[in-house]
């Protein structure tokens, strides 16, 4: 992908521009939100990375004028305002994706892969398929190998989320912020509970689970 990132601090901005790189992606910098603004004109990128308090312009400016233009690149914001209210307003300006400082690079990474992914995807799309985990978002059903499961609207909201990002890691933060819209604090045991309850239902009777727990990051669903 080629990434626009809108970044004031030096330190930070080169720590992001080469992780990007190394990831293969083709990253432009801009150090201030007039610079990213003009950049971000040139409608050249798969994804804007636009840090919130930036000098000249600030990054909610730059995504309201850039989306009263035309401009349809998904646009994941970084900002140190991290509480519920700061972000209703990020995602209202026009953004797609909010992410609090500090962070790390690994969520960052697989939140700008997923608004990749979700830009590209058939807008059409009402089947999502994983392994053979079928779910249908009109018929509001779920099978494996054939065969129904069952479930709660929270649970299907869950799996499809885990489905539409399936063969990546979801974070718990990234699971609090698109299921459950910030409702809860991120040390309660919610998503715990409900991941153990849909892995219940998905895999039990199946001889290879498919819902997946990756230790100290959070959770995976087998692509095949």
């Amino acid at each position: 992908m080629r990434i626009l990132v809108i970044e004031d601090d030096r330190e930070a901005a080169t720590w992001l521009l080469k992780g990007l790189t190394e990831s293969g992606h083709v990253a432009d910098h801009a150090a201030d939100g007039e610079q990213g603004l003009a950049l971000a004109r040139e409608k050249v990128h798969d994804v804007l990375i636009v840090d919130r308090m930036l000098p000249k312009m600030d990054g909610l400016t730059i995504i309201k004028t850039l989306r009263a233009e035309g401009v349809t690149a998904p646009v994941l914001i970084l900002s140190a305002l991290g509480d519920v209210d700061e972000r209703v307003k990020g995602l209202r300006a026009g953004g797609d994706d909010y992410l609090a400082k500090p962070y790390s690079f690994s969520e960052l990474l697989a939140r700008i892969e997923g608004l990749s992914r979700r830009r590209h995807q058939e807008p059409q799309q009402t089947k999502l398929k994983a392994a053979d985990l079928e779910m249908d978002l009109l018929a509001r059903t779920v099978t494996r190998s054939g065969r129904p499961i069952l479930l709660q609207p929270r649970e299907f909201k869950l799996l499809e989320y885990l489905m539409r990002n399936a063969g990546h890691v979801v974070t718990r933060t990234m699971l609090l912020e698109n299921v459950w819209d910030y409702h809860f604090d991120p040390q309660t045991n919610v998503i715990d509970v409900h991941v153990s309850r849909l892995r219940a239902k998905i895999d039990k009777g199946f001889d290879e689970p498919i819902l997946q727990t990756v230790r100290g990051a959070g959770y995976m669903l087998r692509a095949s």
